[in-house]
């Protein structure tokens, strides 16, 4: 619990993204459900991913394929996140907007996930309603 958070926050992972992932502690804001789920990713936390989804856009599941607690399997390799800005999403907001790119190695070889993320808020929790893919 007090190695780094995969987010690249800087924090140790119990004090940023685990408060979210192992206890259930809702995100403040549209951003940290953002690390949180990119963290959940590199996890292979695939219950925390459809928790966080808003019902109207959730799969019935994303087929992970992991045991939780490792990184993907050897195919799959987190490397970063990057957050390139947001749009509203503060904890007095009901709705906002994440723009990132996460960066991954799928079989050696690189790949880059460029989004806006729309978040809302319901019932006091943050959840992922969908995602733009941003072309460079």
């Amino acid at each position: 619990m007090n190695r780094p958070c995969p987010c690249g926050s800087g924090q140790a992972y119990a004090d940023c993204c685990g408060r979210h992932l192992e206890t259930r502690e809702p995100a403040p804001t549209a951003l940290a459900l953002m690390r949180s789920r990119y963290t959940a990713y590199t996890l292979g936390r695939e219950d925390y991913l459809l928790r966080t989804w808003h019902p109207s856009t959730r799969p019935a599941t994303l087929g992970l394929e992991q045991t939780p607690g490792l990184e993907h399997t050897a195919a799959l390799k987190w490397l970063g996140l990057k957050i390139l800005g947001t749009e509203a999403g503060g904890a007095e907001d009901g709705t906002g907007v994440v723009e990132f790119v996460a960066r991954s190695k799928i079989h050696g070889r690189a790949q880059r996930l460029h989004e806006r993320s729309r978040f809302v808020k319901e019932d006091g929790r943050w959840l992922y309603v969908d995602g733009e893919i941003v072309g460079d």
